[in-house]
């Protein structure tokens, strides 16, 4: 099961008169980049959301906001007054300067960190239900990484059969390379020596030596086996890791490129472009690949 690093998730839970929002989106990283927009009472409990986060994202860009809407009456909650203070003696000063109309109170009340709840510190009840919520985001989360992850992979065996059909293409051309070879360094012996004066143990041995040289025959079965391998870790049931994938495809391109260096046939080299334009845009899906 592949999985993409793209995602959404989202929960919502009720405690005690409030609504927590959670949501949690992911990016491709390399590595884990967790990054939290939350509410200021959930600060005290950013290293319980990382730990609760972390080992289900494992890599990515994480964002996870965590917002509180509160339903309860004014006894329970109160105005920051330093902020609010300090948010109008600002936007009043602005509002002034650039002659805008409007009311900034309305503004200043949006902003966050203005409304405080009255409680003091966080309750062992509130944790528990927060928690619920980030673990069903982070669930929610994972069912999006599935679906893009089965997109994904419908795609690499596509491009992998694709490239095992084009290293079967080259097979005739292979041949013909041979027989064209024999033919040029026969011809070449004799331009420029008598035919009677060729010495065939020398011209079997030249051509030998150059069959050897621009033989392929090891560059198709290592490519072969690499693609064949390639469908076997991303067919595996357990999850499979886009790192493992990315190893592989870096194989499959060292023997593609020595293919094409090695090939000197106009029909092959064009199977082995085609080959590494396949190959590109599996990397450019690996980059996603969990």
């Amino acid at each position: 099961m592949l999985l993409s690093m793209t995602g959404f998730g989202r929960a919502e839970v009720t405690y005690n008169k409030q609504d927590i929002k959670i949501e949690i989106k992911s990016l491709n990283s390399k590595y884990l980049d967790l990054k939290m927009k939350i509410n200021q009472r959930y600060r005290e409990k950013e290293l319980g959301i990382r730990q609760l986060v972390g080992p289900i994202a494992q890599r990515g860009k994480v964002d996870i906001s965590i917002d509180v809407i509160n339903r309860a009456s004014e006894a329970d909650f109160s105005f920051n007054r330093p902020l609010f203070k300090a948010y109008f003696t600002e936007l009043n000063s602005l509002k002034e300067e650039l002659n805008i109309e409007g009311d900034i109170l309305q503004t200043i009340i949006r902003m966050p960190n203005i409304v405080v709840p009255n409680e003091g510190s966080l309750s062992a009840e509130e944790w528990k239900a927060l928690a619920k919520g980030i673990k069903q985001a982070m669930a929610n989360l994972t069912n999006y990484r599935e679906t893009e992850g089965k997109v994904i992979e419908d795609d690499f065996e596509m491009r992998v059969n694709s490239i095992s059909r084009l290293l079967t293409e080259i097979l005739p051309y292979a041949e013909e390379r041979k027989t064209k070879m024999r033919e040029k360094l026969r011809q070449n012996f004799e331009d420029h020596l008598a035919k009677a004066a060729v010495d065939e143990n020398r011209y079997e041995q030249e051509l030998m030596y150059y069959l050897e040289k621009m033989d392929i025959t090891e560059e198709q079965v290592r490519l072969s086996q690499h693609c064949k391998y390639f469908l076997e870790v991303l067919k595996n049931k357990k999850q499979v890791k886009g790192r493992k994938l990315n190893f592989i495809s870096q194989e499959m391109g060292r023997e593609i490129n020595t293919l094409g260096s090695k090939a000197n046939h106009s029909k092959i080299q064009h199977l082995v472009v085609q080959m590494k334009d396949e190959l590109e845009k599996i990397k450019e899906q690996l980059a996603n690949a969990l």
